[in-house]
Parts: structure tokens; sequence; C-alpha cells
């Protein structure tokens, strides 16, 4: 089988999970499940070398100190391509497409995602791998387990391998279509990580967006370089057009395939979210910092340092960062990136 390096993306600035996650420290790079950052829980995953090869990370330039730091504890060996601005996933992976062999398998991570099950995880990333060989392009299907609607979709079709062709990619549905989509059992979550020869993809890319791989190929050619990292042109990267890889890639090529992960996965998209992966008390209340429930709840109260207290109000989330406090309904947490944009430092 092919080497398979993991390719982790440091992208976005995670301002769902605001006032915790700010512009110049986001989500992957703090500590919301255990001691662990999620960028660092990302590299632990693929941290056996005898299944996976030295990682390579993208990363913005601004929050470089951060990802080198937390991976030289980890992974010492990682290799860096630092964006000079954001282009979003099918420009960042294209640059790190370039920096490795044309037949390695590259397995491309989000940086902010939890994973309980890592022995499931790499089970799943050696059967995409399997089928990365044979010059499929893979996703990773997430066993659906309720109605989500803030996700998008994938359409098993027929066995391949180790996995099935990708019958179609659906967006985000609306509550009805997402409980008949759980009911079918034909549909898993689209958890946004991938596994693909370096070469196909960028072979794929060309193909389907032509202008964007040649302007990250020229941007790549005209890299700076200092001893293992990658600093591609800023001026030339600049005029790349930003597009996901689901668009520019997954859901126009005819060779997409999916293996089936079930693996206690969460995007840590919101704080209601957060609040699901942390243990509760018997009042489904959770505390993490100094603070206090009294006949409530379903709540979550998520202190830095002031005490808080929080009496007779049910699925409530309550977060205090430095000078900065939140206080949400859970039903409402998507609104939260509207607070961040207004102030996300």
């Amino acid at each position: 089988m092919a080497k398979i390096v993991p390719v982790i993306l440091c992208g976005g600035s995670g301002t769902r999970l605001w006032p915790r996650s700010r512009a110049h420290r986001p989500k992957p790079f703090i500590p919301l499940l255990g001691e662990q950052t999620l960028y660092e829980q990302a590299l632990s995953r693929c941290s056996d070398r005898t299944v996976f090869a030295a990682p390579v990370i993208v990363v913005g330039a601004d929050h470089m100190p951060f990802a080198t730091e937390q991976a030289a504890k980890i992974a010492p060996d990682t290799r860096f391509i630092v964006e000079p601005m954001g282009r979003n996933t099918a420009p960042a992976i294209a640059l790190a497409a370039h920096a490795i062999e044309p037949d390695d398998v590259m397995l491309v991570c989000p940086s902010d995602h939890h994973i309980e099950d890592t022995e499931a995880f790499i089970a799943s990333a050696i059967a995409a791998a399997e089928l990365a060989s044979d010059d499929w392009l893979v996703s990773f299907g997430i066993e659906a387990t309720a109605p989500e609607t803030g996700y998008g979709y994938i359409h098993r079709g027929e066995q391949v391998g180790g996995g099935f062709a990708v019958h179609s990619f659906v967006e985000k549905p609306d509550l009805e279509r997402a409980k008949a989509f759980l009911s079918d059992g034909g549909y898993a979550w689209n958890g946004g990580i991938f596994a693909f020869r370096a070469g196909k993809f960028l072979s794929e890319l060309e193909r389907h967006r032509p202008a964007l791989a040649a302007a990250v190929a020229d941007a790549f050619a005209n890299a700076r370089v200092d001893g293992e990292n990658i600093y591609p042109d800023p001026d030339l990267f600049a005029s790349v057009e930003g597009d996901s890889v689901d668009y520019a890639v997954m859901e126009n090529t005819d060779r997409a395939a999916m293996v089936e992960a079930s693996m206690g996965w969460s995007d840590i998209g919101n704080w209601d979210a957060l609040a699901a992966r942390r243990i509760p008390d018997d009042a489904g209340n959770v505390v993490v910092g100094d603070g206090e429930i009294v006949d409530g709840t379903g709540s979550m109260i998520d202190t830095d340092g002031p005490y808080v207290a929080v009496i007779g109000l049910d699925d409530v989330v309550v977060v205090v960062d430095g000078d900065s406090i939140l206080v949400t309904s859970r039903s409402k947490v998507q609104r939260v990136g509207e607070i961040g944009k207004k102030k996300s430092n």
C-alpha cells in the first residue's frame, strides 16, 4: 500500500465558539476537551509511524507559532506549508499535494475535529488509503446518529473494495429531509476528511478547476523554502480563487468513493456540540471552571476565572473568557458567529 501522509488543515477562525475562540488564537489551538488542543489530538491520531508518514500542516502565517510549538511535543518531524492568506480547502490541499510524492496518499484532516475512537479512525484511514491507491477520491462517511441539519450528507452507492462509490453529495438538508436520510440508512454525514493520491487530486483539480490549479502551482513553484517550511509566493497566491474541495473536485469527479466511519466524530462546530461531548451531571448540566447551576437542566457554564451562578434556567450556555461574556440558549448557538465577527479579538 502507498505511504499515508496526514495533511492537517489549520484554517478558519472558529467564530461560533467565541469568546473562547478568537481570531488571534482560534479553535484548533485551545484545549476544549481534555488537556490536549484539538490540533494536538489530530497530530496524536496520526502519530504511529508504522501507519502514517510525517504530517504536513497547512497553516496561516498568523497561527504558525501555535502550530509549530504544539507539534514539537507530538510530531517533531512535521513539515509546514504557510499560507499567506486563506483561500479555502481546495487551494490548501493542492499546496500540500505539490509538497509530497504523486503516488503518496494524502489523508486530509481538519485540525479542529474531535474523534473519540482512534483505532476506528486508523482502520478507516487504512481502508480509505487502499481505495485511494486505486485512484478513488475518498471521503469519510461519518455514521449519522441524528437528523442533523448542520452537516452535508453523502448518499452511498454500490460497494467498491472496502468502501462504496458515492451516489451523490447532498447539501445541508432541512429537518424533514434529515429525518428521511436517517430512516433510509443509506446516508452518512460528510465529515470533511478525505484520502486520495496526491497526483490524482492534482489531475482532477486541473480537469475541473484549471485556473485555480495553475495559480496554486505557480505560487508553489515560486515559494520560499526555509528548512522544512514552505512559504508560497504571496503575490501569486493572492490571485488564487478560493473554493472548497467539495465544490471544486469531489462533487465533479467520477471517481468519488466513501468509507464508513463510526468513530465518535464531532466537528465541535458550536457551544451546543461541545456541551454534548462533555460529561454532564445527573441534571444534564456541565460546569467547567468555578460555577454552579441551581434548579436548571441541560445547561453549561465555561468560565476561565469569575464564579458564575445560573438559577432556574434550562438549556443555556454561559461562557466567560477574560473580559468577554457570552449568554445564549443552546437552541441559538449557531448565531454566536454573528457576535464573533463584531468582536473577534
